[in-house]
């Protein structure tokens, strides 16, 4: 309610109770008060809910802005995307353009040689001319051996020339190939162009829209608070991994016998483990009370028991690292898919190298508790997935923006949000190392960076204790 509705409002009450009180004043002038206030309250109404529709206009842009952001960011993973394939297919076309001119000149050279050949066989049989043919007509031999002789004489010449004949056709056959390969290169090379073009075209649309975007949300901003929508974006996010969580479960249960066998094993394992400790500690409880009690008995201080704060369970979460600066990144590492994710705790690496702005657990304003870690890194760096496995969601996801979920086994998974760009589908393997998006500032994100959390049975917890600088 603005001071200018607010101000008539108290006059026209301060009237009514004056009126109120003052009874000897005509009634036509009491009904015209009442008739004021309730002006001016159905006033008041009308700017509420003008105030309440300019918000929801506002709203509605905004959303419709972020949609064409969100567009504009998908267009662009898609480009650069198939640019990435683009380029894939020219290497492919230029090793096979080369492999063409390397047969082309074998071919050449074998041409020429017959061709040699074939020219030393002419000249010898003209040199020797009628001769040779005079000699053998003279010789007194059989005739059917002479006339045998002379054919082999002709075939050999013929059968040379067959075969430059044959080797002249392959060199047509790869030239014409090699004209194809040639086209096919250049044609690659104008698609890449305008592909590259076009991304250009796209990305000043994203600027043109992201500068819309930002001027709606200042302007939001100032009309109601943002702590909502984000939790809001948690609970979708939140909401996204269970179902994610149900889907790879119904995936598989073909290998669910192989997993219980294991889990059964590392069970019995961790069992015989634990009342081994637990046998420790009972033989180490019964020394140190023999010994208290043969204290006792002689006179002698009891030994100090252990500080109870000391038996900490190892599973325990490790304390909160502070910020700083990451520069190490997973290297591509073969084929370890049947490594338990769990047993890479403390070996792995962030994905992305920058500057760690956000740490799990830290609150900006208002708003909710960080699940995860905020990477400050140039647009277009490499993220990289931490480990071997499944990647079960790759899409844009409001307030997340270009998103990529990697499934590890045994309930783990990965997040990875705010990407420029997503470089893997649903349902690819990848293998830690290996290069799965490029970061950016999608979904809205005013830094340019890398969001990641890690969560276990689709609850989030501190990706820092189990990270390495080395």
């Amino acid at each position: 309610m603005s001071r200018g509705g607010i101000r008539p409002w108290l006059a026209g009450l301060a009237l009514l109770l004056a009126t109120a009180a003052v009874q000897s004043q005509p009634i036509t002038e009491r009904a015209r008060q009442k008739q004021a206030a309730e002006k001016e309250r159905a006033d008041l109404q009308q700017r509420l809910a003008n105030l309440k529709r300019d918000i929801d206009h506002t709203e509605t842009a905004k959303d419709n802005a972020a949609d064409a952001l969100a567009a504009s960011e998908q267009a662009i993973s898609k480009a650069n995307r198939s640019l990435r394939d683009l380029a894939q297919e020219q290497q492919q076309t230029e090793a096979r353009l080369n492999q063409l001119i390397r047969q082309l000149n074998e071919l050449t050279a074998l041409v020429n040689a017959q061709q040699a050949q074939l020219s030393k066989l002419l000249r010898e049989q003209y040199v020797a001319g009628n001769e040779d043919r005079i000699k053998l007509l003279l010789s007194g031999d059989n005739p059917n051996r002479i006339n045998r002789e002379l054919q082999y004489m002709g075939y050999v010449s013929q059968a040379q020339a067959k075969l430059i004949e044959t080797l002249r056709a392959n060199q047509q056959a790869i030239r014409a190939n090699k004209a194809d390969t040639q086209n096919a290169k250049f044609e690659l090379e104008e698609i890449a162009q305008e592909e590259l073009e076009q991304k250009k075209v796209l990305e000043r649309e994203k600027g043109r829209r992201q500068t819309l975007l930002s001027q709606l949300s200042t302007k939001l901003n100032a009309q109601r608070q943002e702590a909502g929508r984000i939790e809001q974006d948690q609970q979708r996010l939140s909401s996204l991994v269970d179902k994610l969580a149900q889907i790879i479960e119904q995936q598989k249960k073909a290998e669910a016998e192989a997993r219980e066998k294991r889990r059964q094993e590392q069970l019995a394992k961790a069992k015989a483990e634990r009342e081994k400790r637990l046998a420790e500690q009972r033989a180490r409880a019964e020394k140190r009370a023999a010994e208290a009690a043969k204290a006792a008995k002689e006179g002698k201080p009891a030994p100090k028991m252990p500080d109870p704060a000391d038996a900490i369970d190892d599973d325990e979460p490790p304390q909160q690292a502070s910020l700083g600066r990451n520069d190490t990144v997973p290297e591509p590492q073969p084929d370890n898919f049947g490594k338990p994710f769990a047993s890479l705790r403390g070996q792995l690496h962030l994905p992305v190298k920058g500057d760690l702005m956000a740490k799990f657990g830290s609150r900006r304003g208002d708003g909710p508790t960080s699940r995860g870690l905020f990477i400050r890194a140039h647009e277009g760096a490499e993220v990289r997935a931490v480990a071997a496995g499944r990647v079960v969601f790759a899409d844009w996801l409001r307030g997340f923006g270009n998103l990529i979920i990697v499934d590890h086994g045994n309930q783990y998974m990965t997040i990875y949000g705010n990407n420029q760009s997503v470089l893997k589908r649903a349902g690819d393997l990848v293998k830690a190392g290996d290069t799965i998006a490029t970061a950016g500032n999608s979904g809205g994100n005013e830094q340019s960076g890398l969001y990641f959390e890690m969560r276990y049975q689709g609850r989030a917890f501190d990706p820092q204790g189990w990270v390495t600088s080395r």
